[in-house]
């Protein structure tokens, strides 16, 4: 059989589910059309013999065309994708539009609205289509655990449950806080009881530009880098986890990742490239 005409043909099979993926993700079908299409071109780029699930990379795929979609809704620019997938002639596009509401519900659609794009996704790949935290993690750029506490929080706001005080989340921001408090004090001392004796703070390219070392490994080397630093800082919730905002002129120009096992600090992330710090959303927290 044809190559291309097998791939069309494995695609028929899981279109179906893509859609539903894709519909729980952006509750619209004209978004939806973009997401099947493009996974469909990333498809016919990919050698298929190598993918052992191909049900679970189309997921895969398409999970992450929609997190992109979700970051990029507000300029994201309605253009043509190219090829056209695919596409059964006989269903009525207010037809599909009503059946996939109902489907899945007005006022469940309305909730999923008001979700971070990274929670969305963990909610939706998880409650719904029982994909694994091990799956979803790489997707939204976290740990399994993160990923777990991302879908635990959309589904207190889809329950109908007011987020209670995260015990967690709080501990977290105290060690951030006392991080915040040592750092512009040259506290050496300070910083080294909340890092892990194991930490790595890591830079992106554009932090790097700025004078940043790629890796830093082990705390006396961290706590030597931080100290007498941070004076811009400001904690911050980074897409409904503990973080650092770095403040300059007014714009937001830093976002510190933090990575807390126990009672330290195991891991700093700082990303300084605009395009993606647009991706991030970012909640700067008053200073206790």
């Amino acid at each position: 059989m044809d190559e291309k005409k097998f791939l069309a043909e494995q695609f028929e099979v899981n279109r179906a589910h893509l859609r539903a993926v894709a519909y729980r993700m952006l509750g619209s079908t004209a978004e939806v059309d973009d997401a099947v299409q493009e996974t469909w071109l990333r498809l016919s780029r990919t050698d298929a013999a190598a993918v052992d699930n191909l049900g679970g990379w189309l997921t895969t795929v398409i999970a992450r065309i929609c997190l992109d979609m979700l970051r990029s809704r507000k300029s994201r620019r309605e253009e043509p994708m190219g090829p056209h997938v695919p596409e059964p002639v006989t269903e009525d596009a207010g037809e599909r539009e009503s059946e996939m509401a109902d489907s899945v519900g007005a006022a469940l659609l309305v909730v999923l609205e008001t979700l971070a794009p990274a929670e969305r996704l963990a909610f939706v790949l998880h409650d719904m289509f029982a994909v694994s935290f091990e799956e979803i993690a790489p997707i939204v750029g976290r740990t399994p655990g993160a990923a777990r506490q991302l879908a635990s929080r959309a589904r207190r706001r889809v329950q109908g449950t007011p987020p209670a005080p995260d015990a967690d989340l709080g501990r977290q921001r105290s060690i951030v806080d006392a991080f915040l408090a040592a750092s512009p004090n040259g506290d050496f001392q300070g910083l080294l009881a909340v890092l892990d004796p194991d930490v790595v703070f890591r830079a992106d390219q554009a932090a790097q530009r700025l004078g940043s070392l790629a890796e830093i490994r082990g705390a006396a080397a961290v706590a030597e880098l931080y100290k007498g630093r941070a004076q811009a800082a400001r904690p911050a919730l980074v897409d409904g986890e503990m973080g650092v905002a770095v403040i300059l002129g007014g714009a937001l120009r830093i976002v510190l990742r933090v990575t807390i096992v126990g009672d330290r600090i195991a891991a700093l992330e700082a990303v300084a490239d605009a395009a993606e710090i647009e991706t991030f959303d970012v909640e700067v927290l008053d200073q206790n």
